[in-house]
């Protein structure tokens, strides 16, 4: 997989990942870059039935060993169908969230004990690491306000948990996953580059971009300039 390039978008609801990582792939794609665009969970027709036992609202009662293992079942499948082969044939993979969201929702957040969750992870993902991971920090209550705005299905399970204030041991949910991610990525600074999702789509994409033509370059070994659409 020596050609390949896996990408992974992470970050707080109403971050943007989901249209980041949209424009992204067409981006690349105008480029002449071979690309493929991954969701999670979801994403195969057994990750798609997953997603909505642990998005959609009316599931509140899902326990948190049951949610873990859900969640690490879509990636499985995901991996196994769509990132793998993938990467294997040299193509460029974009992945809207991965195995730093269970890490940051389900390890820090619900305070499940981080050795099962890296076991999990590991058993799960096995060699297939990011090159690069792209962290969308946005301020909690700016996210939450476009994620409820913007979200017009019934995925909001856990938009509503935020909102709720629901406690972990004491301490806010919402915040304990905040504070997850800015550890993973204290933890893994070669690999995630944290962007400020405060801030206008055009300016977001403009770093990502600037990012993206360094990373590629020292990857493939000649400089890659990536040109944004008019």
């Amino acid at each position: 997989m020596e050609e390949s390039f896996f990408i992974t978008l992470e970050g707080f609801e109403g971050s943007g990942k989901t249209t980041l990582a949209e424009i992204l792939y067409k981006i690349l794609l105008k480029n002449g870059l071979k690309t493929v665009l991954a969701k999670e969970p979801g994403g195969t027709i057994i990750g798609d039935k997953i997603r909505k036992i642990v998005l959609e609202r009316g599931n509140e009662e899902l326990g948190y060993k049951a949610e873990l293992l859900l969640f690490a079942a879509s990636r499985a499948e995901n991996v196994r169908i769509n990132i793998k082969p993938s990467l294997e044939k040299g193509f460029i993979v974009i992945c809207d969230r991965y195995f730093d969201s269970t890490t940051a929702y389900q390890g820090f957040g619900r305070g499940i004990d981080m050795s099962i969750i890296e076991c999990i992870n590991s058993f799960v993902v096995e060699d297939i690491i990011p090159d690069l991971t792209l962290f969308l920090d946005v301020d909690s209550q700016v996210g939450l306000q476009r994620a409820t705005i913007y979200n017009k299905n019934l995925e909001l399970r856990f938009e509503d948990e935020f909102l709720q204030k629901k406690e972990v041991d004491g301490k806010l949910f919402l915040e304990r996953v905040r504070d997850g991610y800015y550890q993973i990525a204290r933890q893994n600074p070669d690999r995630i580059k944290i962007i400020d999702a405060n801030r206008d789509i055009s300016l977001l994409i403009k770093d990502i971009i600037e990012v993206l033509n360094f990373r590629l370059s020292q990857k493939y070994k000649k400089e890659i300039i990536l040109k944004l659409p008019n």
